[in-house]
């Protein structure tokens, strides 16, 4: 994912400046993660100018926050990470859950345990983590081991940057859970990884240019590769692995520190309309946990069975949850992939 930032209106003359004296809002959200219709939507309605920072993973994101920086209102945290941050005391209350549209929300995707009630936060969007491939470099692979077999034929494979995502493919593989804090079997997941590595090119978020020229055979990569292969369709193909995969859900969470809290608040109000979450998944091509939304949504993205997966593969799925100290296990073997490569 490419690090960018988007003023809207001072940049793309979105903003009229009679609107200006509505105030600001700045979202810090993973790196195209939203449809820019939405923020340009937000604004004609209530004059409220919209910046976007980027960031590529829950790390880097968290990393910012905690050293200090100031100026952002409303983050995306994976579930995961919601719960970390509440922990943290960085999250302020919204009262999100008691709003008369929170309805549309289906239940199941109040996932953080800190926050059973979204008192907090909204549950924003919703995915799998498979593989992108190039299908003139890898033919039509159906999973890990197709994927890995690839790096061992001396073709050009891409992981992901993130010692979960990573580590959590070994898991899968060896029929473990990628949330085990058992230091053996997060010893040979990681080992899963280490025995392969001599075929692994490199570990990055920006692998979809190399897939589509060409130069990378497959990649690790999110369900949003969807929006490439639509572009690229006899190009690009993007498939969740038949072992079983991650799955991420990612909630919209205001800062205690937000200088913009009502503001927040009020974006918080408009994404739980449907047709606004519609409009998202229409550009992201990912799920969406608002139940009336999902009538308002292209029929191709709707049946695509690797956005809004059967019962039998979304069974296969497993979500990261926080793990606390254990992570340090993972860290650690996240150096010994690293130095191994």
């Amino acid at each position: 994912m490419t690090r960018t930032t988007m003023l809207l209106g001072a940049v793309l003359g979105l903003v009229p400046l009679a609107a200006s004296a509505e105030g600001e809002l700045t979202l810090y959200n993973w790196g195209d993660y939203i449809n820019p219709a939405i923020l340009e939507k937000f604004t004609e309605e209530t004059g409220i100018a919209v910046t976007l920072d980027t960031y590529g993973s829950n790390e880097e994101m968290l990393a910012k926050i905690q050293a200090g920086a100031t100026g952002y209102d409303i983050v995306f945290p994976s579930v995961h990470m919601h719960d970390i941050m509440f922990q943290l005391d960085l999250l302020a209350e919204t009262n999100i859950g008691a709003h008369p549209d929170f309805g549309n929300i289906d239940p199941q995707f109040i996932r953080a345990r800190t926050d059973p009630d979204a008192t907090y936060c909204l549950p924003y969007a919703w995915g799998n983590v498979g593989i992108v491939y190039n299908k003139a470099e890898a033919g039509e692979i159906t999973g890990w081991e197709d994927f890995f077999a690839l790096g061992d034929a001396g073709k050009k494979i891409i992981l992901l940057d993130d010692l979960r995502e990573t580590i959590g493919i070994g898991h899968i593989m060896n029929g473990t859970s990628v949330n085990s804090t058992d230091e053996a079997e997060i010893t040979a997941a990681a080992q899963y990884i280490v025995d392969r590595i001599g075929g692994v090119s490199a570990f990055s978020y920006d692998s979809i240019p190399l897939v589509t020229s060409g130069d990378v055979a497959a990649a690790h990569w999110y369900v949003g590769a969807n929006i490439f292969v639509a572009e690229n369709p006899d190009i690009l193909g993007y498939v969740i692995p038949k072992e079983g995969a991650t799955m991420y859900q990612e909630d919209m969470c205001v800062l205690k520190s937000a200088p913009n809290y009502d503001n927040a608040v009020k974006f918080l109000e408009f994404y739980l309309r449907p047709e606004i979450a519609a409009l998202n998944v229409e550009q992201q091509m990912n799920g969406t946990p608002n139940i009336p939304a999902q009538d308002l949504i292209p029929a191709e993205i709707a049946s695509n069975g690797t956005i809004y997966p059967a019962a039998d593969v979304m069974d296969k799925l497993q979500i990261f949850e926080d793990l606390g100290r254990d992570l340090q296990l993972y860290n650690s073997e996240w150096t010994r992939i690293k130095t191994a490569q």
